[in-house]
């Protein structure tokens, strides 16, 4: 199940939750497919002012994206392909909804989920 934490500054985030959602939702979607649609989870945060920093300095054109997948994904023979595509097309997303000028400042993290640790209602995903 792929799910997304999203931190971007407040003062972007507000009112375009709904097109943001939809966006993201589509760049999973395109990566992997359709199949994949109903399985992405969507957290948004919007970070308050003066609480994003690059350099010691405070700054307000960047965001923050890290997607939790399955470990899997990065033994496949296209992982290098996937991720690549994943990356580009998540920054993408919020750059067409929020502005160009994220772009540069946006990190998309992957980080990998074993089976064993990914858990859903309380039980091990399936």
């Amino acid at each position: 199940m792929p799910h997304l934490t999203v931190h971007i500054p407040d003062n972007r985030l507000t009112g375009n939750e709904p097109a943001l959602i939809a966006a993201l939702t589509e760049a999973v979607v395109g990566v992997y497919g359709e199949w994949a649609r109903d399985l992405v989870g969507i957290r948004l945060a919007g970070v308050p002012a003066g609480r994003f920093a690059q350099g010691g300095k405070a700054v307000d054109a960047t965001a923050s994206v890290v997607l939790g997948i399955r470990a899997g994904a990065f033994d496949r023979p296209d992982a290098a392909e996937i991720t690549s595509r994943l990356g580009t097309a998540l920054t993408d997303a919020i750059t067409e909804i929020l502005g160009d000028e994220l772009r540069a400042g946006t990190m998309v993290e992957l980080v990998a989920s074993p089976p064993e640790r990914t858990f859903t209602g309380g039980v091990p995903a399936a």
